[in-house]
């Protein structure tokens, strides 16, 4: 059962990967820099020259967006992602590190380092409470300078 949901939890990042692969093309054209939710990032910062955006969306809107139904057992209900570009030259920053930490309406914390995924950085988390949850990242990309953004994400 492990192996099975590994397995389309990869195919999961992968397709989600692919299809942000073909929008991130388009980042040095000033158009999209590697938003992977066009016209709507969940947050979307500039902090010392780098353009940081945010989008979550649900595990099932994800999965149902590749045709795929959502395996049995998955407990994480929202997939994190985090794009990097440089403001000066528009091109996307694909590699660095990433952590987020999820503060959730009952004060319990998620911390995980999010994953390089074609151009951008991602991560699944639990957020299956109603309310506010505090969304934390320090990233060290492009210049190797630690920057932290922090923002609140609403489930309603």
């Amino acid at each position: 059962m492990k192996r099975h949901l590994m397995a389309v939890l990869t195919i999961l990042v992968l397709a989600i990967s692919v299809a942000y692969g073909a929008e991130k093309d388009h980042a040095g054209h000033g158009m999209n820099y590697g938003n992977t939710n066009p016209g709507h990032p969940t947050h979307q910062e500039v902090v010392d020259g780098i353009k940081a955006t945010f989008n979550i969306k649900t595990m099932k809107v994800a999965m149902k967006e590749m045709g795929m139904e959502m395996p049995k057992g998955v407990k994480e209900t929202h997939h994190l992602s985090a794009s990097f570009n440089d403001m000066k030259t528009g091109k996307a920053i694909t590699e660095g590190e990433v952590k987020v930490k999820v503060l959730a309406p009952d004060k319990s914390e998620e911390t995980k380092d999010m994953t390089g995924m074609h151009g951008h950085f991602g991560a699944d988390f639990v957020l299956a409470k109603k309310g506010k949850y505090g969304i934390m990242s320090k990233f060290k990309v492009g210049d190797g300078k630690t920057r932290s953004v922090k923002f609140w994400y609403e489930v309603k």
